[in-house]
């Protein structure tokens, strides 16, 4: 039995959202606190982009 597998296009918000989960399971710290400090334009390494 096939199953089908629906592709969804990864977007800059579930990227981050995937990664902010990850590291507050690994870290105890709230998932919003860590999106915040991803979303942050002002942050030292604003100049580089999350990877696809």
């Amino acid at each position: 039995m096939t199953t089908a597998r629906r592709t969804r296009k990864l977007t800059n918000e579930t990227l981050i959202r995937a990664i902010a989960s990850s590291t507050a399971i690994e870290t105890g710290q709230s998932v919003e606190a860590i999106e915040r400090k991803l979303k942050d334009k002002t942050s030292k390494f604003s100049h580089l982009s999350l990877a696809r």
